[in-house]
């Protein structure tokens, strides 16, 4: 290779592009998905529309400008148009906009002063099925200009509700049955018949927990019909027919806890008076459901974690069971299905190849449509293996290994840092690992091997592994990861006195647990972690959540309280770890708080450690210099306190 080509750098990693949700086309034979920058150089994120062919036949083609945040591509029911939102008539307030499939100036259809929230072309092409929150009125409006903003639980929330826009008249109308619900998603019935919506009784996060409903309704008459309480997390509505009797199937977390995975859920839609049971179509299985889609002609297809890779079931309507049709290496994502349900679209990524659109037939092969970081491709990466083995109590876990950049295993060893998942409802893939912060390839390419585990309590292997950190975050998932740690230890791979720690949100939670129960990490990354569970429940917007997987609720007593006995903030007087502590000030599901705490508590028993706040910043960093900034602060980080790794590893 050459040695004139360049380093991999941190503005190499940032200043790329990714797609964003695919959405096929009902002929089969456009795939439009947006693309927009990895990291937000901008006030307000700006992406692009492009339209790629299906078959691969001819390149893809930029629809817009990508100077607004043009996004939610939808297709008219003759595929000869796309319907979007865009903020490009005033920043931040998205309308719905239409462009033709050709291109040209996009029209706008809407003016909502509140913006449009999601849309859905409905089958007759003359109306839209819209989701929006009521326009300010003349009260509002004098409250704002004389800055009377008091906040009162309760009072002048901004409900998001279903409308049907007119096409011919541009009439914004109101569907009144479903009263003051906030409605999240919609889906129509194929033939042109009624919705399927999902609303929460508030737009609060945790009410979804315990008030999330499924109904039905007339787009004709706006007639609503309740098909009682769903699940936490319920999404993805989507109708089937057996024997002209029509389903409703949707995903959702099985009851009654909030923790363990989705699951598909279906429910019969009645004729008459009585809605159908809720049956979990999924019970059982070892693979976990994320991702559901709609066939028009046919039964849904569906994305299964299965372990390190993710397979595409259909539903056997006979059996009522989902049958494996495909399995690819690695991530897959948002799929999406032709009206004949012969082609799909994913955002597909393998273990050297970064996130693309990707179409194909439900069996495979799918091919690369999209091309969004092709600069990647001129670097070495480090080589990522899969790793299997047991858990101390005989439980099966995989994860993934990335050796340094040109070095195999006999070449240790060599200094290891295990970044562990979120979530903890989430997996590490066999895909390209540079998307989550920091990325394992980011380290792996600076000397360093990285070790992805997949500890209990993630996605992939079943309800069951999914749900067995209720309660018990810290736990068995703790000895699940060093075990793993201490395989490749026995191996060679791992030097015993260079071991860091590191994770984002529930991965931030492990390294912080981790540091607190034993010395034998030399360096630590806590980004957005939890340091209390009990002040996660007052403060965080899941605490219905929050109170499952760290065991109890402050309000339950006097205490002592299981919750905090699972709080690294407890054994904060047992850490001699120095700590990156990395955080947005503005993240609503990890509050600020958590780190301030976990700071406080190391200043006042002088452990070393950096606390880094970024503001602007939610759960996820968006900005382009925030992003560059923790990526190099984190490799100086482990550099300082694992001793840096050959410089030569970053040459290409």
């Amino acid at each position: 290779m050459s040695e004139s080509a360049p380093e991999l750098t941190a503005e190499l990693i940032v200043d790329g592009a990714v797609p964003l949700r695919p959405v096929i086309s009902p002929d089969g034979r456009w795939v439009a998905y947006a693309v927009t920058p990895t990291g937000m150089r901008e006030k307000h994120p700006v992406s692009a529309l492009w339209v790629a062919a299906a078959d691969g036949s001819s390149p893809p083609r930029k629809l817009t400008a990508g100077t607004a945040n043009d996004s939610a591509p939808r297709w008219t029911p003759d595929s000869g148009s796309l319907l979007f939102t865009s903020d490009r008539m005033e920043p931040g307030t998205s309308q719905l906009h239409r462009i033709s499939l050709d291109g040209g100036e996009a029209e706008a259809l809407t003016t909502w002063k509140s913006g449009i929230s999601d849309h859905l072309p409905l089958g007759d092409a003359h109306r839209i099925a819209v989701i929006a929150a009521d326009e300010p009125t003349a009260e509002d409006e004098r409250r704002r200009i004389e800055r009377d903003d008091a906040k009162v639980w309760g009072e002048r929330v901004a409900y998001d509700r279903l409308r049907l826009l007119d096409l011919g008249t541009g009439e914004l109308r109101v569907v009144d049955g479903l009263g003051d619900r906030h409605v999240v998603e919609v889906a129509q019935r194929p033939d042109g018949g009624p919705l399927a919506v999902i609303s929460w009784a508030c737009p609060e996060l945790d009410s979804s927990a315990s008030a999330a409903a499924l109904h039905v309704v007339d787009p004709a008459t706006g007639a609503v019909y309740d098909l009682g309480r769903i699940a936490w997390q319920a999404c993805s509505p989507t109708w089937w027919n057996v024997h002209d009797v029509w389903h409703v199937a949707y995903l959702a977390v099985t009851p009654p806890g909030t923790v363990g995975g989705l699951a598909v859920f279906d429910v019969t839609v009645p004729a008459g008076d009585t809605a159908g049971e809720h049956r979990n179509l999924t019970a059982g299985m070892a693979v976990c459901p994320t991702d559901l889609a709609q066939v028009a002609d046919g039964p849904p297809l569906a994305l299964f974690a299965d372990g390190l890779d993710t397979a595409i079931y259909r539903l056997d309507p006979e059996a009522q069971r989902f049958e494996r049709v495909s399995t690819r290496d690695g991530g897959v994502d948002s799929l999406t299905v032709s009206r004949s349900g012969e082609v799909v679209a994913a955002l597909a990524s393998t273990a050297y190849e970064p996130m693309d659109v990707h179409a194909g037939p439900p069996a495979g092969p799918l091919i690369r449509l999209s091309d969004t970081r092709p600069e990647l491709r001129r670097i070495r990466w480090g080589t990522q293996e899969r790793l299997s083995y047991k858990a101390g109590d005989g439980l099966d876990l995989d994860g993934l290994l990335i050796l340094p950049a040109g070095k195999r295993r006999q070449d240790g060893p060599f200094p290891l840092v295990t970044l562990v998942h979120g979530g903890p409802d989430d997996r590490h893939t066999d895909e390209f690992n540079g998307r989550s912060f920091p990325p394992g390839q980011w380290l792996a390419t600076a000397g360093y091997a990285v070790f992805l585990p997949n500890p209990r309590g993630g996605w992939g292997h079943g309800h069951a592994f999914a749900a067995a950190v209720a309660g018990k975050v810290g736990m068995e998932e703790w000895t699940d990861i060093t075990d793993g740690i201490d395989l490749l230890i026995a191996e060679g791979v791992a030097d015993p006195d260079r071991l860091g720690i590191g994770g984002a949100s529930h991965g931030g939670f492990m390294a912080a647990w981790a540091i607190g129960q034993t010395d034998r990490f030399k360096a630590a990354l806590m980004d957005a972690g939890i340091s209390d569970w009990g002040m996660l429940v007052a403060t965080g917007e899941q605490a219905t959540w929050e109170v499952e997987l760290g065991g109890s609720a402050g309000w339950e007593g006097p205490g002592p309280h299981r919750h905090d006995r699972l709080s690294p903030i407890s054994f904060a007087s047992k850490i001699n770890t120095p700590v990156l502590i990395l955080h947005g000030e503005n993240d609503t599901s990890v509050p600020l708080s958590q780190s301030i705490f976990f700071h406080r508590a190391l200043r006042h028993f002088g452990v070393e450690h950096e606390f880094v706040v970024y503001p602007r910043e939610g759960h996820s960093f968006r900005e382009r210099n925030h992003r560059v900034d923790l990526l190099r602060r984190t490799r100086a980080w482990f550099d300082r306190w694992l001793g840096a790794p050959a410089s030569d590893q970053t040459q290409i």
